[in-house]
Order: C-alpha cells, then structure tokens, then sequence
C-alpha cells in the first residue's frame, strides 16, 4: 500500500493556507475544506465499521458527495487510516474525479473572473447578514471569514 495520502492533503492544506495568507481567497475556503474533511472522515468511519460487523453501508454516492464538497483531503486520510476505500477501482477511478475537480475549481479561483466572481459572493454574504441579523457576532464572524487578506 502506497502512503501518499498524509503528504497529499498536507500538500493541499499548505496550498489553501497559502492562499489565503497572499490574499487569493478568504478564511472561509478553508473553514470549508476541514469542515467537509472531517464530514468525509466521519463517514469513511462510519462505512468501515458497518463494512466489518456486515451491516448497512454507506452508500458511495454519499462518499463521492462529500468528496466532492471539498472533503477529499479527510477523504484521503480515512482511505489511509482505516485501509478502506482504496481497492474496488471503479470507486477510486470517481474518487479521483472529485479530486480533479476541486483542484481545478480552487485554481480557478485564483484567476480573474474566478477571483472576482469569490470576491462578488464574499461581499453578497456580508450584505446580507448586516440586513439581516442583529447579531454583533455573528456579523462579526461573517466578516472575518469572507475577508479577503489584502495583497
């Protein structure tokens, strides 16, 4: 078994850090990766343990979901970790494509239109929890997560 996992999703997790520390994107990007990371783990988790005492599965589709959703990188350390997930072919073929898509859709975001399309949504956000809520902290906490550090 080949154990590029770990360093894969410490490589992804550098690159979304990075990205925000230069300014490309906003906190809330990585507060999206960990949190559908921990998702994809719980149910990697989860579907190992059934898989063992032969009760029901999670379905694939769900697996592909959250992977999908940002959730690859806990995707890959569950795959690692708990040594499921990583044999049947057709599963990894798909896995992979989710992979390939966050990669190109976070690359994306780092050119112009996709920069400026973050920076649109960022400020969408903003405008509506101020119209929206009367709460200091949550209006607070919007802010520092669709903040985008400046260049």
């Amino acid at each position: 078994m080949t154990h590029y996992q770990p360093y894969l999703t410490c490589i992804a997790l550098v690159a979304i850090s990075v990205s925000y520390l230069l300014g490309f994107t906003p906190a809330v990007v990585g507060v999206v990766f960990v949190g559908m990371s921990l998702v994809a783990y719980y149910h990697y988790r989860r579907d190992k343990a059934a898989a063992v005492r032969g009760e029901w599965r999670v379905p694939e589709s769900r697996l592909h979901f959250v992977s999908l959703c940002c959730g690859w990188p806990g995707a890959l350390i569950a795959q690692y970790r708990f040594r499921h997930k990583t044999k049947k072919v057709s599963f990894r073929v798909l896995f992979w494509m989710t992979v390939v898509a966050n990669v190109i859709g976070f690359s994306w975001l780092h050119l112009p239109k996709g920069n400026l399309m973050l920076k649109n949504g960022a400020f969408e956000i903003e405008n509506f929890t101020l119209s929206h809520s009367k709460s200091e902290a949550l209006t607070s906490t919007v802010f520092f997560l669709t903040n985008f550090r400046e260049r």
